[in-house]
């Protein structure tokens, strides 16, 4: 496992955990967050638009991870509290050991 691997890894369970410390330190300040419904929200945008759920119980079974230059790929498998599964692939580019952007490609339901 790659540094920048690991790091990936880090990022899902202290969401999972709702450790808004974590993310406060290890966001850029020119971080940008992009989904089909919430294209380039900033720091703060996606602390209001994304941060609520956080913490909420989700675990995350990682599928894949690779790194590609200053960029980590990774497909998860997310369960939620209810039960519900659904896979996600994600890009996640670094600059050092700061997160500088976030692009996330919505999966399907995993049954």
């Amino acid at each position: 496992m790659t540094k920048r691997t690991q790091l990936a890894q880090e990022y899902y369970s202290a969401f999972a955990a709702g450790d808004r410390g974590f993310f406060e330190e290890r966001l850029a300040d020119s971080f940008t967050f992009s989904a089909p419904p919430d294209p380039h929200l900033d720091r703060a945008g996606y602390f209001e638009r994304c941060w609520p759920g956080a913490g909420t119980g989700q675990t995350f079974n990682f599928i894949r991870l690779i790194e590609v230059g200053a960029e980590v790929i990774v497909t998860y498998e997310a369960r939620q509290p209810n039960g519900e599964t659904g896979r996600n692939t994600e890009i996640l580019t670094f600059e050092g050991d700061k997160l500088i952007r976030a692009e996330v490609y919505f999966g399907w339901k995993v049954t």
